[in-house]
């Protein structure tokens, strides 16, 4: 009951800082930019579960061990379960670079320059981008354009978009020929690891699916015994019984984890970063650029 007893506390002290907030009207942190709100929803999901399942477990067992446990699998529950969100935000991403490609080199074919363009198409560029292409557009009127392009490819992070910049920036530091010919094959190269990802990931649905059949059939296994059999478990209320309670969740977290490793998509490194420097960064990969 030690677990559960600090679990309790904890929550109280939690409530304590919430109601001393409110009646001194301090503002508890939030997050400054709502592309990070997605990020902050994940995580109070994530402590929401851990903490509601640590208290039901250890209030219906009294084992400090199985309440870690339900802890662990309350937060690592959403990235083992929740579907294709993440691989589709990708996809989508990819896809709104291309077609933002393919806005500038239509707006540039009008006789219009570069920034012109950027500033032309901030509005109507593909909603997954759209705001870092504002943001980029509004930083153009004080800054020049090489750094501006630096800037909007940290804030969207991607490495094709990174290709896209490099590709803007040697135009605006070297008056690149035939800009447009290379922003259409950068669009074309763009969607087609689009395609190649969205046929990579119908192949791992099929493995996320068998992840969460034995997920739900050990969770519902264990559950059916706490409930219809409780002696069953008996053995697990002494010491050395939450010991091997411990080696047993230890295996299954460790199963759990590696098959969460097998249906989650490989992350492409950026190559235009600060820490390799934009000039050494441009350079070592215009090679990967289609001409």
């Amino acid at each position: 009951m030690t677990a559960l007893a600090t679990l309790c506390g904890a929550g109280v002290g939690l409530g304590l800082v919430v109601i001393w907030a409110g009646l001194r009207g301090v503002d508890l942190p939030r997050p400054t930019r709502a592309s990070s709100r997605p990020k902050v929803e994940r995580a109070n999901l994530r402590i929401g579960l851990a903490v509601g399942g640590a208290v039901l477990v250890g209030a219906t067992t009294g084992w400090p061990v199985g309440a870690l446990l339900a802890a662990l699998a309350g937060w690592g529950a959403p990235g083992l379960l929740v579907g294709t969100s993440g691989a589709q935000a990708v996809v989508g991403r990819i896809e709104a670079i291309a077609g933002w490609a393919e806005m500038l080199r239509d707006t540039m074919a009008g006789a219009a320059g570069l920034e012109q363009a950027i500033v032309a198409t901030a509005p109507v560029a593909p909603l997954p981008i759209r705001a870092e292409v504002a943001t980029l557009a509004v930083r153009l009127e004080g800054e020049r354009l090489a750094p501006a392009l630096r800037a909007f490819a940290d804030e969207v992070a991607d490495p094709t978009c990174d290709l896209v910049v490099a590709a803007l920036i040697l135009a605006a530091e070297h008056q690149a020929q035939r800009l447009g010919e290379l922003l259409g094959s950068l669009a074309q190269a763009a969607r087609d690891q689009a395609t190649m990802r969205l046929r990579v990931e119908a192949g791992r649905a099929r493995t996320r699916t068998s992840v969460k059949v034995i997920v739900g059939a050990t969770g519902g296994l264990v559950l059916g015994l706490a409930v219809l059999n409780r002696g069953y478990l008996a053995p697990y209320d002494s010491a050395v019984g939450q010991l091997v309670l411990l080696l047993v969740g230890a295996v299954f977290t460790v199963s759990f984890l590696w098959l969460a490793k097998m249906t989650r998509p490989s992350v492409t490194e950026r190559f235009l970063t600060k820490e390799a420097g934009p000039e050494f960064a441009i350079a070592d990969r215009t090679s990967e650029i289609p001409t």
